[in-house]
């Protein structure tokens, strides 16, 4: 999955801002491939969601690659933007920082039940329903605080050689470049590249690029592409060597890691 040249496009603004009397409001876009809502925050927190296609949600020094099966809850005030790997129907729920479902200050993925989704749905055909708006409300809050996930976060740097390095697999997981062609090609050498990688990350270039690959293992899983395919796209030799990461990372096979954590 490689990233096309990214169109700026600018955040949502909400008709009305969630208030304590409607905590959450939903702003329904659907976006092309390749588009960037760009660096912003806001008093509310948010639940990003794409009913179909993938995003990825940067806050911080971290981002997360967002198939239809998760969602990122950003808290209130957090710095964040949203890029669109393809063409992507992106529900946001905007919820109001008092009826917030995580109180720690920071993201959370979610597990998008299915009653999850279809509340989603619902919601955004109620506006003109202000008792049904309440109870969708309701239920979303509550369910949302149920169905935080385990993680494949990608961690990102601050050191200026590293964000070309770490930009360019994030954008193609599958290259083969070892950290000495990186040294030829972003003006340092190995020893100081591996060394940079342990101070600013705080792992191995090898680590790094696991979780880079990971991330994106999860759209093409959850989208149904048999393992075989997801471990030829992301560079693996065979499906057994992409397997046994992956059980080494999290306990558990692909399929059975999904398929649980999707219910």
């Amino acid at each position: 999955m490689s990233l096309q040249p990214l169109t700026h496009t600018r955040p949502a603004q909400p008709a009305m801002a969630p208030t304590p009397q409607r905590p959450v409001r939903l702003i329904a876009r659907d976006l092309a491939a390749s588009e960037l809502l760009a660096a912003h925050s806001h008093a509310w927190g948010q639940v990003t969601y794409a009913l179909e296609g993938v995003v990825r949600v940067t806050v911080g020094n971290s981002t997360w690659i967002v198939p239809p099966l998760r969602a990122i809850w950003i808290p209130p005030q957090a710095l964040h933007e949203v890029a669109t790997l393809e063409k992507s129907r992106l529900r946001a729920l905007y919820v109001h920082a008092d009826a917030a479902p995580f109180q720690r200050p920071e993201c959370e993925v979610l597990a998008v039940s299915p009653l999850l989704r279809e509340l989603i749905v619902a919601l955004s055909q109620a506006d003109a329903d202000a008792a049904r708006e309440a109870l969708l409300a309701a239920l979303i809050l509550d369910e949302v605080s149920r169905s935080a996930a385990p993680a494949i976060r990608v961690a990102l740097p601050t050191e200026k050689r590293l964000k070309t390095l770490c930009g360019t697999l994030i954008a193609d997981p599958a290259s083969s470049l070892t950290l000495r062609d990186w040294s030829q090609r972003v003006g340092a050498s190995e020893r100081t590249l591996a060394r940079l990688f342990e101070q600013d990350l705080g792992m191995t270039f090898g680590q790094w690029r696991q979780q880079v690959r990971l991330a994106h293992a999860a759209p093409l899983i959850a989208s149904g592409q048999p393992l075989a395919r997801v471990a030829a796209e992301l560079g693996y030799a065979s499906q057994s060597a992409f397997s046994a990461m992956f059980k080494k990372t999290f306990g558990q096979s692909p399929s059975t890691f999904f398929v649980q954590n999707s219910d």
